[in-house]
């Protein structure tokens, strides 16, 4: 049995207790942790959870009836609270995005190789079908090289979005939208295609004026072998549509799900491949189903990987790829240059300190609050046509 701690008890911490509780022949939840201890006390009421509440993390540092800890907190301390923990020898799955900087994240890869403990990073949506299935798609080469990515990471937050405490601050939300929206494309694109070689970006806030940080981006990357990918952070459109897109040599190919391929005419204008177009839907809806998705099929395997010895999907090395990738985005949008990846240690936006120094502060923050409305409903991302297709 696995005995797991909820360290962080806001809104995002509902989606883990929820995956944790579908398990009980496998893990049983024996403590949540919240600077506001009532917040804790809330969702053990709500769950029906007998559990030890405290008002922080280091007073759960040295029982013995945790063996996993879910860091649901803002950004700004999961490298603090991974380390510790990592260092006391717990295993630690850690919310997105990973850190709030590089620094950090070789902070927390460090300890979970000098404890020989696990260290897992939040990438949901990686267990929805249609991305999985995307993934396989790409991996098998059937659509060749991939020319062009395009990446929509389309969401829509009220004004009053960023009134809650934490939010809104480089300090304490380690960024904006690239950062904690975009964060979860992001991943999906480095999962994809790996580390891009040079990023350039702009970046504003244009409806948010009580946040420092920025409400859109937008990035270009391009890779050694020349193909380029852009990407659109933003929480100002309307409607919240999420797309990743592959333009490969032979067809194109997205999530949610559509394929499209063409070949040359005589005068090299396009002829529709209807029956290329058919192979590679059938090879996709051939692909078997995640028997969980999202967070429960994430910590399904993190459960498997401390129950066999094996290693989680998303690693470490994972969330740290998807920080590069970001700060490489906020340094080329400080800086108006172009940047090239790998970022070192020497660089200074490598640590908390350096994008501190270096951020745009786009406005002030004006209000502080501790809770937001009564309205406990968030919205987590797209379910890139998974709905969809179970309905058919």
């Amino acid at each position: 049995m696995i005995r797991v701690a909820i360290i962080g008890t806001g809104n995002i911490s509902a989606a883990h207790i929820e995956a944790y509780l579908q398990f009980p022949e496998r893990c049983k939840i024996t403590a949540l942790c919240d600077i506001f201890p009532e917040k804790a006390e809330k969702k053990a009421q709500q769950y029906g959870l007998e559990v030890c509440i405290a008002d922080s993390h280091k007073k759960l540092l040295e029982r013995d009836d945790i063996d996993l800890v879910s860091i649901c907190t803002p950004p700004y301390c999961h490298g603090e609270i991974a380390v510790d923990f990592l260092n006391h020898g717990k295993n630690v799955l850690v919310e997105k995005p990973m850190a709030a900087s590089l620094e950090e994240c070789d902070q927390m890869i460090q300890a979970r190789d000098k404890s020989g403990k696990l260290l897992g990073v939040i990438a949901q949506n990686r267990f929805k079908d249609p991305i999985w299935n995307l993934k396989e798609v790409l991996k098998s080469g059937r659509i060749g090289k991939v020319l062009h990515a395009q990446v929509d990471s389309f969401w829509w937050r009220g004004h009053c979005y960023y009134d809650l405490w934490w939010r809104g601050l480089w300090e304490k939300e380690g960024g904006g939208c690239t950062l904690n929206h975009a964060v979860h494309h992001i991943d999906m694109l480095g999962w994809m295609m790996g580390r891009p070689k040079y990023v350039q970006a702009l970046l504003s806030n244009v409806a948010h004026d009580n946040a420092e940080v920025e409400d859109l981006s937008v990035a270009l990357m391009q890779y050694e072998d020349g193909a380029v990918a852009q990407v659109t952070s933003s929480v100002v459109h309307h409607g919240e549509e999420q797309q990743i897109v592959f333009q490969g040599e032979k067809a194109r190919v997205s999530a949610p799900w559509r394929v499209k391929a063409e070949t040359s005419l005589d005068n090299g204008f396009p002829k529709e491949n209807g029956e290329f177009e058919q192979e590679l839907d059938t090879f996709y809806h051939s692909l078997p189903s995640r028997p969980y998705t999202a967070h429960t099929g994430e910590i399904d395997n993190v459960l498997t990987a401390l129950e066999t010895g094996g290693k989680p999907l998303v690693s470490g090395e994972d969330g740290r790829l998807t920080i590069e990738m970001i700060t490489a985005i906020y340094k080329a949008g400080f800086t108006h240059s172009r940047v090239e990846l790998p970022i070192t240690k020497e660089d200074p936006y490598y640590t908390v300190e350096g994008i501190g120094k270096n951020a745009i502060h786009f406005h002030e923050k004006t209000a502080s609050v501790k809770e937001l409305g009564t309205q406990t409903s968030i919205s987590t991302g797209s379910d890139y046509g998974e709905k969809e297709k179970d309905t058919k």
